[in-house]
């Protein structure tokens, strides 16, 4: 059964998903970048036997979810894929997933992280990208197949789309929770899947101390640099690699965004702020 780590993008699902690994996938919450793959992208060419082509993966979510149930294995995937039907075809349904964990984030802090990551011009890009009802996204250029193909929608649509189906059991993470008190919602993360899975066991403070630590902004940040993460996207020009740990805790929608710009998103997203106790 599959485990979603759900997020519109920049909204801190890599952090999120090194977190798991290292908790999960190591003996002393060591994190080791080389496990990252332990917890893959999903959809991804690996979970399909033939080439994607455009504008058809809604076909094969149900044949790909159906071969990943049949290994009778719990596998966490990471998506920004929207809980959605597309031409009647459903993303994923309960016969296929065990929960979800989905990170929200402040829209204001993501358009800095979403203009960076997409090599936008200036954030009046980046804020058309947000709310494109229709947006997708994907990694053709590269695999030269469309089975990376994320349908994201908009920000607001995607986070609705997953908190409002309660089919599912679910955590809501927000990301700047696990900035400011990353001990109590990360262990609250723990506890959430220990059930889920039925692992009978107590959360490991000491594991979970250290998993928090090694997968810190600035260790990422640090492994970056050195040239051990390899999920990094390129500029336009296809040839500089783009920084994935860009700002983190540094992202401050007062001090990046001016002030006629984040008087419209207060306007815009002004429900959505409310909602998640945003200051507006």
């Amino acid at each position: 059964m599959i485990i979603w780590l759900a997020s519109y993008p920049k909204s801190g699902n890599t952090w999120v998903r090194s977190f798991l690994t290292a908790y999960y996938f190591s003996e002393d919450g060591t994190f080791d970048v080389n496990k990252l793959n332990l917890i893959p992208d999903y959809p991804n060419k690996q979970f399909f036997d033939k080439e994607i082509k455009e504008g058809e993966i809604h076909n094969h979510w149900e044949e790909s979810q159906n071969k990943i149930v049949s290994e009778k294995k719990i596998k966490f995937l990471k998506t920004h894929n929207s809980l959605i039907k597309a031409f009647d075809k459903e993303f994923t349904s309960p016969k296929h997933t065990l929960g979800v964990i989905y990170i929200i984030r402040d829209p204001r802090n993501v358009i800095t992280s979403i203009k960076n990551h997409n090599d936008f011009s200036n954030y009046q890009q980046a804020l058309d990208f947000m709310t494109n009802e229709n947006a997708i996204i994907s990694d053709y250029e590269h695999l030269q197949n469309h089975a990376k193909t994320n349908i994201i929608n908009s920000w607001k649509i995607n986070y609705k789309s997953w908190l409002s189906d309660n089919r599912f059991r679910r955590i809501d993470l927000k990301y700047e929770d696990l900035l400011i008190n990353p001990f109590q919602t990360f262990r609250d993360l723990v506890v959430f899947v220990n059930t889920i899975c039925r692992f009978n066991l107590r959360v490991d403070d000491k594991k979970l101390i250290n998993a928090i630590n090694s997968t810190s902004f600035k260790e990422l940040q640090k492994i970056e640099n050195s040239g051990n993460f390899k999920e990094n996207v390129y500029s336009n020009d296809n040839v500089n690699k783009k920084k994935f740990f860009y700002l983190g805790p540094k992202n401050d929608w007062k001090k990046k965004l001016d002030k006629e710009l984040i008087k419209y998103m207060n306007v815009f997203f002004r429900e959505d702020l409310k909602k998640f106790d945003y200051e507006i």
